[in-house]
């Protein structure tokens, strides 16, 4: 097996569900492919950027595995152009860890972020973590758009309208300002935002939440710099009030 990859755990899934799996090394890309469908899912390889535009507007896969590092159409390149064509999950896969890179491409909207080496048994779980969250939401009640002045956020359509236009939401952000809208006045740590919003017990970068946070009053606030919805509690985290 791949030296990226450790750690494999036959667990299926209830459904089988499509993923893409976008990597120009063809030992990972098989590696990943083998290892997904033995979990279950239907999985379509892609070496390439280009080849990743096409296999996903073919196949429309229920989530995309990115590396970040490709050829012809650079992983940034393709995670900007699925984000603005659809809201599908996105997990980049990178060798880099600086924190640039990772800010990056949540920036760009990506799900996730998995450095390599990686285990399976991580990726699968993360995997696990975004579809369940997505069938949580299926499920739920459908709640009525909040009014928060020239803001709307319709919970039920996973929407932001600002003056009655749509804004352009990265799927994750959007996801946390749901969980905290959900719960106001109530204090979150980064620790239990990236457990209950990204669905597992994260370890690493804290600095995801705050990245998304960072996005989100750029488009919901009156003024980013003195947020009257999105405040930080001083070494604690972050919470949502409406006074």
């Amino acid at each position: 097996m791949n030296s990226a990859l450790t750690g494999l755990r036959h667990d299926p899934p209830r459904m089988a569900r499509t993923i893409l799996v976008v990597d120009d090394e063809t030992t990972l890309r098989e590696t990943l492919v083998e290892a997904l469908e033995s979990e279950g899912y239907r999985a379509i390889p892609a070496a390439d950027g280009r080849q990743a535009l096409a296999r996903f507007r073919a196949d429309r896969p229920d989530l995309v595995l990115l590396d970040l590092m490709l050829p012809e159409l650079s992983g940034v390149e393709v995670c900007r152009i699925l984000r603005a064509e659809s809201a599908v999950p996105i997990i980049m896969l990178t060798a880099k860890d600086s924190e640039v890179d990772k800010v990056v491409g949540l920036e760009l909207g990506a799900d996730d972020y998995v450095t390599k080496p990686f285990s399976l048994r991580e990726l699968t779980a993360r995997i696990r973590a975004i579809f369940r969250r997505a069938e949580q939401v299926a499920g739920a009640e459908t709640p009525v758009p909040v009014d928060l002045g020239r803001v709307q956020v319709d919970l039920a359509g996973h929407r932001i309208l600002r003056d009655g236009e749509t804004l352009p939401v990265k799927p994750k952000a959007f996801d946390l300002l749901a969980f905290l809208m959900r719960h106001p006045g109530q204090v979150f740590t980064r620790d239990q935002l990236l457990e209950h919003v990204w669905g597992y017990d994260y370890a690493g970068e804290t600095r995801t939440v705050d990245v998304h946070v960072h996005w989100l009053r750029s488009e919901i606030e009156e003024d980013a710099g003195a947020p009257r919805f999105l405040h930080t509690v001083r070494g604690v985290g972050y919470v949502f009030r409406r006074d």
